[in-house]
């Protein structure tokens, strides 16, 4: 399909990209399977559209159609009794047709305004009947669109976020650090604390973890790991400090970061918890993975 990006297709995201009204997006069979979809990605990056049953539009669904929309008309053959009925209504409103069709020879390639050609060779059905091969085609072609569209557009992925609230990809794009570590208990210790103290924090706070704080900014985090290897170095620790097990330069992230950034920081450390900052460096909190996994962004 590559070879097929010409100077029409670009015609065609011209015609769209610079459209007041919406993408109306028709088709039978197959094809207006393939229609729903292209619809749904359009709409999600930042094109307006609706899908319109080719059948159903020769029986009042043609209301829906507005003088400023572009019609886009999906079919292998071009020559279906409902898409040769419906075309002449498209181009009696005065609406631009665009049309992907599998056929530059048929009826609805001579009347488009502007033609896109998704002809192949022999479907991947072994009769060659089933459509397999030309609804990929036809699939790919519309997403070309999208995509080139979203250029156009300048669409990057807040945008997208808007549209895309729900499940694991709209957390993924809207989700920030702040949203998660603020449900957690603040474990902190100062660098002085008895080793006591330190478990006592820990264990009271149930993060698997106390961060050491001094001026209101992280010095240090003492792990569940930090206090076995005290234990396995030292035969007595009732002289040592919080200060003096401590790991150093915690990894730490701004609390208006993504979340998705928290797990990629988490991931990339094997570390399960991490120091929650302002932009100033103060100290507000800890992020575990368990509140990431929790809102299913994994």
């Amino acid at each position: 399909m590559a070879g097929r990006i010409d100077n029409s297709f670009c015609e065609a995201v011209e015609t769209l990209f610079l459209a007041s009204g919406r993408a109306i997006v028709t088709g039978i069979g197959k094809s207006a399977n393939i229609a729903t979809k292209i619809v749904s990605t359009l709409n999600s990056t930042g094109t307006p559209a609706i899908f319109m049953h080719a059948a159903d539009a020769i029986h009042g669904d043609l209301g829906m159609i507005q003088p400023e929309d572009v019609v886009i008309c999906i079919s292998k053959s071009g020559n279906t009794p409902e898409i040769k009925v419906l075309v002449p209504l498209i181009k009696n409103f005065g609406n631009k047709l665009i049309a992907i069709v599998g056929n530059t020879d048929s009826y609805l390639a001579r009347e488009a305004d502007i033609v896109l050609d998704t002809t192949v060779d022999h479907e991947a059905c072994p009769n060659n009947l089933a459509p397999t091969s030309s609804t990929t085609a036809q699939l790919v072609m519309g997403d070309a669109l999208a995509v080139a569209l979203i250029e156009c557009r300048n669409f990057t992925a807040q945008d997208f976020a808007r549209f895309h609230p729900g499940g694991a990809l709209g957390k993924q794009l809207y989700m920030r650090v702040a949203d998660l570590y603020v449900q957690n208990e603040k474990p902190q210790v100062p660098p002085t604390a008895t080793i006591r103290d330190t478990i006592l924090e820990m264990t009271s706070k149930r993060l698997g973890c106390a961060v050491v704080v001094e001026n209101n900014r992280p010095a240090g985090i003492i792990t569940d790991g930090d206090l076995r290897r005290m234990m396995k170095g030292n035969e007595t620790f009732g002289h040592l400090t919080a200060g003096d097990i401590m790991s150093r330069s915690p990894k730490h992230i701004v609390d208006t970061e993504y979340a998705v950034n928290a797990l990629h920081l988490m991931r990339t450390n094997s570390i399960t918890q991490l120091i929650v900052t302002s932009a100033d460096g103060t100290y507000l909190g800890v992020l575990h993975l368990h509140d990431i996994l929790r809102e299913g962004i994994i």
